[in-house]
């Protein structure tokens, strides 16, 4: 009897066990067959493809490379001494949107192609001779390949100028906060955040780079090296000696403010000083003539009665 018990749990045992083997062998060819139906789905044709690739904007298919390519080229006729200066002018202009030199380099070679097509179409509707559409095609070229240049240096002076007309206020400002008991990063954000313009925007950026590990001496050095101003290369050395020599950073500050406060007074008093001699051309071309002819023209006129009798 025992014998026939222990006989009939084994077979039931084997049966589960042949059972369980079978619906893990059924499920697992269940989930292969799913996922390569939902793989096949997700498969493309030629004609997906295509439809992805216009959906996507007009200048990630076509300009961004041709652009790419057009940089490479100017890459290289280029000297590596422009590349690092035309890097340095983005860096001062506070490197705007995607540019960079490439894209700098492929701007100067397509205005330079667009400024000798230009004037080879102006040339036969012009009617000028074949050595003066030379004459212009070379023009055009020279200016269409320095134009983005010169477009990169103006914001740069432009943003350069504006970080100097902020700096002595926000120096003020960051003095004041420090001696009233706040550290240095908060001061900074404070600062940056009440500021504004190019100036908070650099500020800005440092603190993102000193929360992200960088030791504030390199952020500093680095703040500077995006800059060409001499004021604000000044305040960054002071703030780095401070840092190494253990100096109370609020009487940095100060004297740091002083010293701007006193050369925005004498840049103030230069340009007064250069107003006399900036008016004397429009005082001769535009408003002398026009004040002779307001006192010296009814005397002529009456003298002219006078002896010729008219």
């Amino acid at each position: 009897m025992e014998t026939s018990v222990l006989a009939v749990m084994l077979f039931f045992g084997a049966a589960v066990l042949a059972f369980s083997s079978v619906q893990g062998f059924v499920l697992e060819r269940h989930e292969s067959f799913r996922m390569m139906r939902r793989l096949k789905a997700v498969e493309l044709r030629a004609g997906d493809v295509r439809h992805r690739e216009l959906a996507r904007p007009f200048a990630e298919r076509v300009v961004a490379p041709l652009l790419k390519r057009l940089g490479a080229i100017g890459r290289k006729f280029t000297p590596a001494s422009v590349v690092e200066r035309l890097t340095q002018e983005l860096a001062s202009a506070g490197s705007p949107g995607t540019w960079d030199a490439e894209r700098v380099l492929a701007f100067k070679v397509l205005g330079a192609a667009t400024g000798v097509v230009g004037a080879v179409a102006l040339v036969p509707l012009a009617g000028l001779p074949a050595v003066r559409g030379v004459i212009l095609a070379a023009v055009g070229a020279l200016l269409g390949y320095y134009a983005p240049e010169w477009v990169v240096r103006s914001k740069a002076r432009r943003r350069q100028g504006a970080i100097r007309r902020a700096l002595p206020d926000a120096l003020d400002l960051l003095s004041i906060t420090v001696e009233a008991g706040l550290g240095f990063d908060a001061a900074v954000a404070r600062v940056a955040r009440q500021g504004g313009g190019p100036l908070g925007e650099e500020l800005h950026r440092m603190l993102q780079e000193m929360q992200i590990g960088k030791a504030r001496s390199e952020a500093l050095r680095d703040l500077a090296d995006r800059s060409t101003l001499p004021e604000l290369k000044s305040f960054v050395l002071a703030m780095v000696q401070a840092d190494v020599f253990g100096i109370s950073i609020g009487k940095v500050l100060h004297v740091q403010a002083q010293e701007l406060r006193l050369r925005r007074r004498q840049r103030a008093e230069e340009k007064a000083q250069k107003i006399p001699v900036k008016i004397v051309f429009p005082l001769i071309t535009c408003v002398f003539p026009a004040l002779f002819v307001v006192i010296l023209g009814p005397a002529i006129i009456t003298i002219s009665h006078s002896f010729l009798g008219r």
